[in-house]
């Protein structure tokens, strides 16, 4: 049985949901070591070209666009901790190839990005399951607050993570800094472990029909208006965000003129922005609604984005400091609100198909940004590129604005499903 809190704001005290926290908190904070120390790997041991780095991190997200989809119809079929378990403890066990290889002076560029693409195919899988776990083992009338608090330590991850996986490959390697990135996923999968609350066996259809079950996925998804909308909104937010992200270094760096430890600070303010974002998250469904919150965070602060290229040197880069944070904010209220949404509204047995179908949305459009973002910066220039993104990014919400969740400020009592 699942272990049941009784009072709001308590998640503090149940027990399952704190080792869950703590596992994914380290898991978060190792990956983001991670994603500082493979790309330094490549480029300072291997001598990775500009071409070849960029398939490195292609590799990263590959598992999504080939299992994205169908892993949403095979999580519904089995139980989540196990599975959670297993791809921690697959991911820990690739990732701690790579400093052994270094030991022996075997590592090479090859098996870096197969140890990439074979972690990030586990952590379509993992995150998956991460997503469709969490309803049954706290209850959903604890969505919000679970979130809150998982987004919290996800947010303190992007902050401290990086500035960690750079000091650690300057101090012990690249190589060995992924010792660190494997450690925190055998962490996270003692912490899984270590849940006592049991998890009811999923129902199995007589035949199994993949297809037909990844289909159904599909139609949930884009047959409600309320999943569709939210999909719609994070892939275009995602597509102008990424176009941000291609652009951010190369405008600080070349138009504003800052050195690396100065673009370093000004870009973790994302990251403490939503810290900010996850401990306020409760008061703002309390105060205006917890639907509200979906659409109104993103309309409130995205706009904000227009500060980025308006920074200059000197005391003009306060304006990009201020900027960043606010998006920082609105984007993890927005996601705590729309995950915790999209959790509450969908039934259990297809709460993996759901999310799967989401990320695979939603994610598609982060390769696509990251193109699109450096041609507009070669046509409009690094300046102009930023303008147009930001644009792009306060938009975005007019997906939501023109939904039913405009009229709705609390989760309606019954769902009524196009599937």
């Amino acid at each position: 049985m699942v272990t049941a809190v009784t009072t709001s704001g308590l998640l503090r005290q149940h027990h399952d949901f704190r080792r869950l926290w703590v596992g994914a908190a380290v898991s978060q904070f190792g990956a983001r070591v991670g994603q500082v120390a493979t790309p330094l790997l490549a480029v300072t041991v291997l001598a990775a070209s500009p071409l070849q780095v960029g398939l490195l991190s292609a590799a990263q997200t590959a598992g999504l666009l080939v299992f994205g989809l169908p892993a949403g119809a095979w999580v519904d079929r089995m139980r989540r901790r196990p599975l959670m378990i297993t791809t921690d403890l697959v991911r820990a066990a690739l990732l701690m190839t790579i400093p052994v290889a270094g030991w022996f002076g075997l590592l090479s560029l090859w098996q870096l990005g197969i140890v990439v693409l074979l972690v990030g195919v586990a952590s379509v899988f993992f995150d998956v399951a991460y997503l469709s776990y969490l309803p049954s083992l706290i209850g959903r009338e604890h969505l919000l607050e679970g979130n809150s608090r998982l987004q919290a330590g996800q947010s303190v991850a992007v902050v401290a993570g990086p500035a960690a996986g750079g000091l650690l490959a300057g101090l012990i390697g690249a190589a060995n800094t992924l010792l660190a990135t494997g450690l925190g996923f055998l962490a996270s999968a003692v912490a899984l472990w270590r849940i006592h609350g049991g998890e009811a066996a999923p129902e199995r259809a007589a035949r199994p029909d993949l297809r037909a079950e990844v289909a159904e996925g599909l139609r949930l998804v884009f047959g409600h208006p309320i999943l569709r909308a939210i999909a719609l909104c994070t892939a275009t937010a995602n597509l102008f965000m990424a176009m941000v992200l291609a652009l951010n270094v190369l405008f600080l760096a070349r138009v504003v003129g800052l050195p690396a430890a100065a673009i370093g600070v000004l870009l973790a303010t994302l990251g403490l922005g939503g810290v900010l974002g996850a401990l306020v998250s409760n008061r703002m469904a309390a105060r205006i609604g917890q639907v509200r919150v979906v659409w109104v965070a993103l309309l409130v602060t995205q706009p904000w984005c227009l500060l980025l290229p308006l920074a200059a040197p000197g005391w003009g880069v306060v304006l990009f400091a201020v900027g960043w944070l606010v998006v920082g904010l609105g984007s993890t209220l927005y996601n705590v609100a729309q995950v915790t949404l999209r959790q509450a509204l969908c039934p259990d047995r297809l709460l993996g198909r759901m999310n799967a179908t989401n990320r695979f949305v939603v994610w598609s459009t982060l390769p696509v940004g990251g193109i699109l973002g450096g041609l507009l910066g070669e046509v409009l220039g690094i300046r102009g590129g930023l303008w147009l993104a930001g644009i792009g990014l306060s938009l975005a919400v007019l997906w939501l604005i023109f939904s039913p969740l405009r009229g709705m400020t609390e989760l309606p009592e019954e769902v009524a499903w196009s599937t």
